[in-house]
């Protein structure tokens, strides 16, 4: 059945890999949990204890709140098909806006992609496997391009509009930051 481990092998690696979706986790220490789906092509594993995910424009921005708050994140992988898997990684995350020089750093890991807000570091200290028999078959048709489509015509200005009036702060009142130095 299940077992933690203390880094991400190569097998799970290659898992990762092959997910089309994740779901990240956070929470301060008031206020409601979020979690997100994520998809696009927007992770990458950088060793076997760093992995690192770019974070685009929505609706909300819960995570990058949460993370000023408390920095714990729990990251979360279903196989919906092939043999059964659920996967847990565990650990103290980092967030890096535009303005910083990690994000730069790190943005060429993934391609071009308009609205790119944030780019999430994670330190893994426990990854988690459970058997996921319950996790229903399901299959990946493709991406959806609406979020890449709706950033393009927007264009950086009214992007940085839609974070001021959107992105700022949470659902809870919590800032962002996502323009303080």
């Amino acid at each position: 059945m299940g077992k933690k481990l203390k880094h991400i092998s190569p097998e799970l690696q290659e898992f990762i890999k092959k997910q089309a979706l994740f779901f990240v986790g956070t929470a301060a220490e008031e206020g409601r949990v979020n979690i997100s789906p994520k998809g696009i092509d927007t992770f990458r594993v950088l060793d076997e204890n760093k992995i690192i995910w770019l974070n685009l424009t929505g609706s909300g921005n819960e995570t990058a709140a949460h993370l000023l708050k408390n920095n714990r994140m729990t990251i979360l992988f279903c196989a919906f098909e092939g043999k059964p898997l659920i996967l847990r990684l565990y650990g103290e995350a980092k967030i890096y806006h535009t303005r910083d020089k990690e994000f730069d750093k790190y943005l060429d890991f993934f391609p071009k992609t308009a609205g790119s807000r944030q780019i999430i570091e994670m330190n893994v200290d426990l990854v988690q496997t459970s058997c996921g028999f319950a996790v229903p078959f399901m299959d990946f048709k493709e991406d959806r391009t609406t979020l890449n489509t709706w950033a393009e015509k927007q264009g950086e200005e009214k992007i940085e509009n839609y974070w001021r009036e959107k992105n700022s702060q949470s659902i809870d009142g919590f800032e962002t930051k996502i323009f303080e130095e």
